[in-house]
């Protein structure tokens, strides 16, 4: 059975900005060391990590949800070839961080951060088996470090999170640390 690797990341980037060409190399990476990826399907670096994986021949899963397109008319993104819909935002995102083999998050807004936060609760607590949670770019270093307090987070559980700071040290931190 092929690995899936979740992506989690913003809807906004559009082509040709940084941060969509950063995801579709993230793609295009996790496609050709033969993972499958899986994102939440739609626009901005979903989009972008489908089509990197795609254009690499890679298996391309889009978790969507009706819940989102109630808020937000959109369809599963073009590269998405198989698209597993959910009623309700909380089936989506709880799909996305437990049916993997490991995860990298991408730069993102309150979804990302919703998702990240569960997943690394879940590790935290043992509600899904190890697995590695990665972070791509500054953006969730600063969050980190801003949340993090001795008093609150062990040291411990702050190992759970790998820290990436391009999509090839991101991708190689998965196969390296990947079940």
């Amino acid at each position: 059975m092929q690995k899936v690797i979740s992506v989690f990341g913003g809807s906004s980037p559009q082509p040709g900005q940084p941060a969509y060409e950063q995801a579709r190399l993230v793609g295009r990476l996790l496609a050709e060391a033969g993972y499958a990826v899986a994102t939440g399907g739609y626009s901005g670096t979903m989009s972008a990590v489908s089509q990197g994986a795609a254009e690499a021949q890679g298996h391309v899963i889009g978790v969507t949800s009706a819940q989102i397109e109630r808020f937000r008319p959109l369809a599963a993104n073009p590269w998405v070839r198989q698209e597993i819909r959910f009623e309700s935002l909380r089936e989506r995102l709880l799909h996305l961080v437990t049916q993997n083999d490991g995860m990298i998050v991408l730069p993102g807004g309150i979804g990302t951060l919703s998702e990240m936060t569960l997943a690394w609760s879940f590790l935290q607590v043992g509600e899904i088996e190890p697995r590695p949670l990665v972070l791509l770019g500054e953006q969730w270093r600063a969050t980190v470090a801003t949340f993090v307090q001795s008093a609150y987070v062990r040291e411990s559980h702050l190992h759970l999170l790998q820290f990436a700071d391009t999509p090839e040290v991101a991708v190689r931190a998965v196969i390296q640390s990947s079940p």
